[in-house]
């Protein structure tokens, strides 16, 4: 028969199996929020540090190192003046106007990525020498112009608004442009093209589609984009920091536009990303259109080559839109 005294000891024993039970099952749970804690604070840093590799990759993208271009015009053949411009912002943007023959086409040389335009004064020269009047000036970022670059967005209305001052002109042509340009110049040349109907003819070299491409590219010759995420997180943070320019899609989705403008791609072998693009490119576009392949970029070619390079643009040129004066 059960007595008062074992019912008390087996519910004091109960009681106890209780309250181990709740012992272990907060001693547990004191575990599983530690481990927790511990996990989201190792992916709260891993997202910090991700994001901050990302932004200063992103920074130093839009930053390129400046080089001057501080040139004694005076000095220099072909009597080249100084014509500016204003950007979007009001900031002026100084340019090198070479004249040729007085009615004749202009052509506008737009440098490349992280350069300036004093880097492809022998092309000026060369396209000049054959009677072509040659302006060329510094996007926003670059050599002497403020700002920072934005890899083809704003380049493209700095390009808009020179080619704009440079119609003005009394001694050109305004309705025969031809455009030669390298990467970030071959991009804004071609979103140019694709709207204003005074461009005839236009060379460009290792041309992208899309800013955002350009940025991957740099972003890979950095050697962090084996960290996870760092590529999605850079792209990101481009887009939001260039949220005004959100709207324009790939200029290879109305390179049709450009039907009827003589056209020459050029890839180069030591750019392979930049190549297949051109390529791509240049399967998109309509006719007419040429395409040639160098070993070499232009900025990296040896003066042999160099030379060789400068003679197929300048031929390039002379068939689509001869140095004939057509002023009345």
């Amino acid at each position: 028969m059960l007595t008062f005294e074992a019912l008390d000891r087996g519910m004091a024993s109960a009681g106890a199996q209780r309250m181990a039970q709740l012992s272990d099952l907060r001693y547990n749970l004191a575990r599983f929020a530690k481990a927790f804690s511990i996990v989201l604070a190792l992916l709260l840093f891993g997202f910090i540090s991700v994001a901050i590799i990302s932004g200063f990759l992103v920074y130093q993208a839009l930053h390129p190192a400046r080089s001057s271009s501080a040139i004694n015009l005076g000095v220099m053949m072909g009597h080249p003046s100084t014509f500016s411009f204003p950007d979007a912002t009001g900031a002026q943007h100084e340019g090198w106007f070479f004249p040729g023959l007085t009615g004749g086409p202009p052509i506008v040389v737009c440098h490349g990525y992280g350069a300036q335009r004093a880097e492809v004064l022998t092309l000026v020269t060369a396209l000049q020498e054959h009677g072509f009047n040659v302006f060329l000036f510094d996007f926003s970022g670059h050599g002497s112009s403020p700002g920072i670059t934005t890899l083809g967005y704003r380049e493209t209305a700095d390009l808009r608004l020179a080619i704009q001052t440079i119609a003005g002109r009394d001694d050109v042509d305004p309705s025969h442009f031809g455009l030669w340009g390298v990467d970030l110049g071959a991009y804004a040349a071609l979103e140019v093209a694709t709207t204003d109907k005074r461009i005839k003819a236009l060379a460009v070299d290792d041309a992208y589609a899309d800013p955002r491409e350009m940025l991957q590219i740099q972003i890979k010759a950095s050697g962090l984009t084996a960290i996870p995420y760092v590529s999605r997180f850079s792209d990101v943070a481009f887009r939001l920091v260039n949220y005004s320019y959100r709207n324009p899609p790939p200029v290879s989705t109305h390179l049709a536009a450009t039907g009827g403008i003589y056209k020459l791609f050029v890839e180069s072998d030591d750019h392979p990303a930049l190549a297949e693009d051109t390529v791509e490119l240049f399967a998109k576009s309509p006719q007419p259109r040429q395409l040639a392949r160098d070993r070499q970029s232009y900025s990296e070619m040896p003066d042999d080559d160099r030379k060789a390079y400068e003679s197929k643009i300048v031929n390039f040129f002379l068939d689509s839109i001869p140095p004939t004066s057509r002023q009345n």
